[in-house]
């Protein structure tokens, strides 16, 4: 998976449609960037899709539920013209290229 790979992570962060994943990890993106992109194209198909590359109907569940967090808080933050905490902004800025 991801951790301690920052050329990964930077990959996903740039061209995450291109990024080099496994299947399994591949699918669970590319469900993330279409409930995040068009959220009323997701169908039960995606779902089954899911199931096929080997998550539980719970992880399946988490996975729906983190991507609806951060969507949730995106959202939330920008609504509200909220900024980053200068200390934030820095740490931001510090791991941007990473």
């Amino acid at each position: 998976m991801v951790c301690g790979d920052h050329d990964l992570v930077k990959q996903l962060k740039t061209d995450p449609d291109n990024a080099k994943l496994g299947p399994q990890d591949r699918r669970m993106i590319d469900f993330a960037l279409k409930l995040t992109r068009e959220p009323a194209g997701v169908s039960r198909d995606d779902i089954e899709a899911l199931k096929q590359s080997g998550f539980s109907e719970e992880q399946i569940v988490d996975i729906v539920l983190i991507i609806c967090t951060f969507n949730f808080m995106d959202r939330l933050a920008d609504g509200l013209g909220l900024e980053l905490d200068p200390e934030m902004e820095k740490l931001v800025e510090k791991n941007k290229d990473r």
